[in-house]
């Protein structure tokens, strides 16, 4: 793009996405396309859904959680135990337009909220169904990876415990993959005008990945895989402690990258002379594995000998891939990566809650504008706007489900 070419408006703009649902997958996958530009309305009931006082919480017990997985949607609350309240939740839904009539939810999808109920209304609707298993049960990380193996590949302990991760991966990558499901159907709907239900299992996601990672290979063919702590499998790396007491963490995967440890640390000679004796080539990833206890205790006396100023000199100088390890407090308060130096990040006013850093979009389009974090909507702060514009109730008709209580108006 030359540097007189007009900025494009953003990706998805103009694109209209219905949002029911609650926790990680299906609130990243419509945050994810409202980041890109369109117009995402979240449907919840009139108190807020599962997830919306979920930890972490303010002293006030705001959700930093909810607020954090739904920026720069619209909020609409409506009570969809009445059938006042079903039937104008499917109107908004099935509303008509070139660039509307996608949902996406995490929600059992029967009733109502089924794909035969809702094409009814709207035959090409696009409807993006997460489950947790392929059957319809129930799934979250924490069950998937007890099945799928993974408590007992990490950590260091004996081979009856267990140690679970903190990290929700298998509801990250789902939420991605609704946002890509999303666009693949509207693709095939524009070319075609037909619409689909599109269904993703928590569970067939974590196994997918672990097929891919070449897991399921690997128990097929070859010995059990082994717990190896903060050990990289595979490759030479893991944590190390400098002279004053800072831990960093070393990696040496590629070719390249084992060179430049070897130079930072003047280890070239000493680690020809390793890999003749244990007869192995250091130069290949898989012997580093092999020889990696007496690779440490070379690599584990440098670092040890320095300060975190002094190793943290050489290794980058050097070009060696490293971090060093630092708390979720020290990230916020100090590294320039985690702060408005870096277009990620912007600083937002979040009503209830503040000031704070939020992320916007990782994703950088050349052609457009890269867009800024936007504040998540207080609960039902669009419930007016959406069902006059979208559904097309007239003011009258809002007004008599105001008066019912079968919907719920909020200011941002």
């Amino acid at each position: 793009m030359s540097a007189a070419s007009p900025l494009l408006p953003p990706c998805l703009e103009g694109l209209r996405v219905v949002e029911i649902s609650a926790f990680v997958a299906a609130p990243l996958g419509g945050m994810t396309l409202a980041q890109m530009g369109a117009d995402v309305i979240r449907i919840d009931p009139l108190q807020g859904g599962l997830d919306y006082r979920r930890w972490p919480v303010t002293a006030d017990n705001e959700s930093l959680f909810w607020r954090g997985l739904n920026k720069g949607k619209r909020s609409v609350a409506i009570d969809t135990s009445t059938a006042e309240g079903r039937e104008l939740c499917q109107r908004i839904i099935a509303a008509p337009g070139p660039d509307a009539g996608f949902f996406v939810t995490n929600l059992p999808a029967r009733g109502w909220m089924s794909y035969d109920a809702l094409r009814a209304a709207r035959p090409d609707l696009v409807q993006l169904t997460l489950q947790g298993d392929r059957h319809g049960g129930s799934a979250v990380d924490y069950t998937v990876n007890p099945r799928v193996g993974l408590p007992y590949l990490t950590g260091a302990g004996s081979a009856d415990e267990v140690v679970n991760h903190v990290l929700p991966a298998w509801d990250l990558v789902a939420g991605h993959l609704l946002a890509i499901g999303l666009l693949g159907a509207e693709r095939q709907r524009t070319r075609t005008g037909r619409g689909q239900e599109v269904r993703l299992a928590l569970e067939d996601v974590a196994l997918a990945m672990i097929s891919h990672l070449g897991f399921v290979a690997e128990a097929q063919l070859g010995a059990p895989r082994q717990r190896h702590g903060n050990e990289l499998f595979g490759a030479f790396g893991r944590d190390f402690v400098c002279a004053d007491g800072v831990r960093i963490m070393l990696v040496a995967l590629t070719l390249k990258q084992w060179r430049a440890l070897c130079e930072a640390m003047q280890l070239g000679s000493a680690m020809s002379e390793l890999g003749r004796g244990l007869g192995l080539d250091l130069d290949r990833e898989g012997d580093r594995f092999q020889a990696r206890e007496a690779i440490a205790e070379w690599v584990a006396d440098w670092v040890g000998r320095r300060s975190f100023a002094q190793a943290s000199q050489a290794l980058q100088q050097h070009g060696v891939c490293w971090s060093r390890y630092q708390s979720l407090q020290q990230l916020v308060a100090s590294d320039p990566e985690c702060s408005p130096a870096n277009p990620l990040f912007s600083s937002i006013d979040q009503s209830g809650i503040g000031r704070t850093l939020a992320a916007g979009l990782p994703l950088n389009f050349g052609a457009g504008p890269r867009l800024e974090a936007r504040l998540a909507p207080a609960l039902g702060q669009h419930t007016e706007a959406v069902a006059l514009e979208v559904a097309g109730l007239s003011s009258a008709e809002f007004g008599r489900l105001v008066d019912r209580g079968i919907v719920r108006q909020a200011k941002a």
